[in-house]
């Protein structure tokens, strides 16, 4: 049985006196949630400092993006042999953030995604569909894309070690979210277009919602029977929300 997952995606914040605050908090609360699991993806420059106060405790910790280079000249960039040396289990591939600022192409994102299993990490594949998209009756076929980059280079049998997080780009930041519906009904094709593959891989693979999750509307998101879970960013950077959300999963 697919068990629920909530993990935080702090992206470009974050101070070492802020960190520590809210891991104190969030770690104070762990045991209130339960069996959920739970993770933070946090900055390069932070991920000693997670590493220190996380290993041990229940709640897991990762980055928000890896390079699908091993090694060699690539100026900036982190491998997840680096990564895994601190202990990382997850890394976000694929944010629309990093697609739409950032230029990266879903062959791309499909080489980020075995980068990071071949490195033991379980990578966080987000793929969604803009707002455009949306009203133009794309949403199926955006995410159908951004999902067949994936399996056609690495595999359906891969997503036995991944996570999948569908996140609207139109309700990202936005205050905007889908309704428990809206979210539903591309969490049941993802899953199908995996299980159409490799059955049993896609009955177990965890989907997360992640588009303007708050404690207001988690509940009602992760009753959906399709949605494992959720990828929380302006949410997961107070620690009340992010614990309640976390409740929220328990059911």
């Amino acid at each position: 049985m697919r068990g629920k997952l909530v993990a935080g995606n702090w992206k470009m914040h974050g101070s070492d006196a802020e960190n520590r605050r809210l891991l104190e908090a969030v770690l104070s609360a762990a045991e209130s949630w339960g069996d959920v699991e739970c993770a933070v993806c946090v900055p390069f420059p932070y991920l000693v400092q997670a590493c220190g106060m996380l290993r041990g405790t229940s709640i897991a910790w990762g980055a928000q993006t890896v390079s699908e280079h091993a090694k060699g000249a690539y100026t900036g960039e982190v491998s997840a042999a680096m990564l895994k040396e601190f202990d990382c289990r997850y890394v976000i591939v694929g944010h629309s953030e990093r697609r739409a600022l950032f230029g990266e192409r879903s062959d791309v994102v499909a080489q980020k995604f075995v980068a990071a299993q071949a490195s033991g990490l379980t990578p966080i594949l987000c793929i969604g569909e803009t707002l455009a998209e949306r009203d133009a009756a794309r949403t199926e076929a955006v995410v159908s894309e951004q999902l067949d980059a994936v399996i056609e280079r690495a595999g359906a049998a891969s997503f036995s070690a991944a996570v999948v997080a569908y996140e609207p780009v139109w309700a990202i930041g936005t205050g905007k979210t889908a309704t428990p519906q809206q979210a539903q009904e591309v969490h049941a094709h993802i899953r199908a277009r995996i299980e159409a593959r490799a059955a049993a891989v896609g009955r177990e693979l965890r989907i997360l919602y992640g588009g303007s999750v708050k404690a207001a509307n988690a509940a009602e998101l992760f009753a959906m029977p399709d949605i494992d879970g959720g990828l929380i960013g302006g949410a997961s950077l107070v620690a009340d929300d992010f614990v309640a959300i976390c409740r929220a999963a328990r059911g």
